[in-house]
């Protein structure tokens, strides 16, 4: 599984860098506050959602600690898509929120 650190996704933004980044927590903690841009899909939901997603673009998840979002990205990879967890989650996360 490929992995980003929060740092390396954070500079990523910093550099305007394109990136399709997907939170995977629930409602309830996204509300607290989610990286700009992100889209969000809980992830009881991403195998009804997935649908939604290119499997020609690259994806970043996100969750609260790496661990929910390593489940998503070994699940969409099955599939056949592009993905990359952000190791750490949002308890890493030190860049701006919306």
């Amino acid at each position: 599984m490929k992995q980003y650190t929060a740092k390396e996704v954070e500079n990523f933004l910093i550099e305007e860098k394109a990136l399709n980044i997907i939170d995977v927590r629930e409602v309830d903690e996204v509300a607290n506050g989610k990286i700009p841009g992100a889209l969000h899909i809980p992830l009881v939901l991403l195998e009804f959602r997935m649908n939604v997603l290119d499997q020609s673009k690259e994806y970043i998840m996100v969750c609260r600690s790496g661990a929910r979002s390593g489940r998503a990205t070994q699940f969409l990879e099955t599939y056949g898509y592009n993905v990359i967890n952000m190791t750490g989650g949002m308890l890493a996360w030190e860049g701006k929120v919306e």
